[in-house]
């Protein structure tokens, strides 16, 4: 019996990317992703590497920090890997770390995620985030009652959808079907009119975090009545949602158990590599 000589190595990835930049993460023939370009870049440094991500971003989304698990060939090391791979990525996908976990994988190993919708409620948009949030008073899904949209209003709606069960109500029937725990969903304020929902979980079916952030908007608007968000939300009801456009939502970050977490808390906070710019702001 032949016995392979090499052993590969697995690492872990820490990306970030620019949503508009890309036709979503996984490859398809419309392109480019950001696996293609990923993948694309790795041969170009001698790594012939498919990649396997923590989850599968969709068009426009943005991503603080995507991870994705690759396997070196015996003699190649993380440390060289993230001296040469950035300069081969293409303008609005980036490296922050590359780091050799003991037993890892992107998508297996994470115990939850933490996604990061941003919005703006009165007042103009500033050039810079246009690009990167909503502007609710100009969304033409959520105009016809003349109801002014209140910070404090979304928040409370959002609180409500916290908790564990079926969100069969907000997200595609692609998903699965199953409970899930919404662990928090808060609202934060970073001045200038522009807000921040900030939703995190042990699991997100596809568009569930742009369902249940439009629905809100949609219910403070005073277009969808707030017993139908409650009846969504509680028995899985299906209702007149608003599915929130892609080009707010951010990937903010993927958890693992401490026993395999790749990444420092240090890390964590102050990713290297990362930009200062919109849409990463830190905290």
């Amino acid at each position: 019996m032949l016995t392979s000589t090499s052993k590969r190595t697995p690492v872990a990835l820490w990306l970030w990317y620019l949503g508009g930049n890309f036709r979503g993460f996984q490859r398809q023939p419309q392109g480019p992703t950001v696996q293609e370009a990923l993948e694309g870049a790795l041969r170009t440094v001698g790594v012939p590497a498919t990649v396997m991500p923590a989850g599968r971003t969709d068009r426009g989304v943005h991503a603080r920090m995507q991870v994705v698990s690759v396997r070196l060939e015996a003699g190649d090391s993380a440390e060289a890997l993230a001296q040469r791979l950035p300069a081969h990525l293409p303008p609005g996908l980036g490296l922050c770390l590359v780091r050799k976990p003991r037993s890892f994988h992107a998508q297996w190993s994470a115990s939850g995620k933490a996604y990061r919708y941003r919005f703006h409620l009165g007042g103009a948009v500033a050039p810079e985030w246009a690009p990167y949030s909503l502007d609710v008073a100009n969304e033409a899904g959520l105009q016809g009652q003349g109801h002014r949209v209140t910070p404090e209003r979304v928040a409370s709606l959002l609180a409500l959808a916290a908790g564990t069960r079926d969100f069969i109500a907000f997200h595609e029937k692609s998903s699965p079907q199953k409970l899930r725990t919404l662990e928090s969903a808060t609202l934060h304020e970073h001045g200038g009119g522009l807000f921040e929902a900030r939703l995190e979980g042990d699991g997100f079916a596809r568009y569930q975090v742009r369902y249940v952030v439009g629905g809100a908007l949609k219910v403070a608007a005073g277009l969808l009545p707030e017993e139908a968000w409650r009846s969504a939300l509680e028995t899985g009801a299906a209702m007149e949602g608003f599915k929130a456009p892609a080009h707010g939502l951010m990937l903010w970050e993927v958890r693992y158990p401490p026993d395999v977490d790749p990444f420092t808390a240090p890390e964590r906070l102050q990713p290297p590599g990362l930009p200062r710019e919109p849409p990463f702001l830190p905290g």
